[in-house]
């Protein structure tokens, strides 16, 4: 099942037109996907940003032009490494490293994805792309098999890590086993499984409020004399704010009249002015 598919399983039970999802997940891949449905769909571009969080089980020994357990073997190698030299390989990937991304992957190189590329067997050269891994752990291994938790930045390839750990130890790698546990604020404890969704009669009452992606923002309020104002997407001055946190230029808040979300702003100082400018409106 593609990304693709849990929205239109979503829009079908929910009734909703605007359905949207935060972040691919691999098909042959579980676990946490956010789904954004009605004014929501609106926020979706600031959970793409979000730090997602994995638990993955690389296998060594096995090379795939897929480089996970479903594409076709290319090489099969002896494993003979000492779980210290495991360790090392896996603490060279932590901070910020550049990742060349895979053939079989829905990036597109002018105008293609790759993945149509790589079917008809055709390789480009991909640049390298900076991400960042806050946190790789191993959780357990078990003769050629490797399981750990990692945290990332979007846009990080987990089987290309599992493929370039095997590189550095020279056996060769593959992923065999992914499951996202989290994405920004969302994780498994408070996810639901398409079943449960199929098998309520309720659908609405598994829906989370739209703010609730947004804690990492900070919060601010309209002043009653600027509510109509702000309802109309013009800029506030700090004088027509209730701010209790410190601002800084740059700094994207959620704005609130009477408890209620009704968007996204924008600080922006200029000119010895400060002034809130709306970026997104939920009305």
């Amino acid at each position: 099942m593609t990304s693709h598919d849990v929205v239109s399983v979503i829009r079908r039970k929910l009734s909703f037109k605007k359905v949207g999802h935060t972040g691919t997940l691999d098909p042959n891949a579980a676990g946490v996907l956010p789904i954004c449905v009605g004014q929501a769909t609106k926020v979706s571009q600031f959970l793409l940003e979000s730090k997602k969080r994995y638990r993955g089980e690389l296998t060594l020994g096995i090379e795939t032009d897929t480089q996970d357990a479903y594409g076709t073997v290319l090489a099969q190698k002896e494993v003979r490494v000492s779980e210290e030299n495991i360790y090392q390989a896996f603490k060279a990937f932590k901070g910020e490293v550049l990742q060349v991304p895979p053939m079989f992957s829905a990036l597109k190189v002018n105008g293609q994805k790759l993945y149509d590329l790589a079917r008809e067997g055709i390789e480009v050269e991909r640049k390298p792309r900076a991400i960042t891994i806050d946190q790789i752990q191993i959780i357990e291994i078990k003769e050629n098999k490797v399981l750990f938790d990692i945290t990332c930045s979007k846009g990080t390839y987990v089987r290309t890590i599992c493929k370039d750990i095997g590189d550095i130890l020279g056996t060769g790698g593959m992923m065999s086993f992914l499951l996202r546990t989290a994405t920004g604020p969302f994780d498994l404890s408070n996810a639901i499984t398409l079943e449960e969704l199929q098998n309520t009669e309720n659908p609405s009452s598994l829906l989370l409020p739209l703010d609730y992606s947004l804690q990492h923002m900070k919060r601010v309020e309209v002043l009653p004399a600027a509510e109509k104002a702000a309802l109309n997407g013009n800029p506030l001055a700090l004088e027509q704010l209730n701010i209790s946190d410190k601002i800084y230029n740059g700094d994207q808040v959620r704005v609130y009249i009477r408890n209620e979300i009704i968007g996204i702003g924008e600080f922006i100082f200029r000119n010895n002015t400060q002034s809130l400018k709306f970026s997104r409106l939920f009305i």
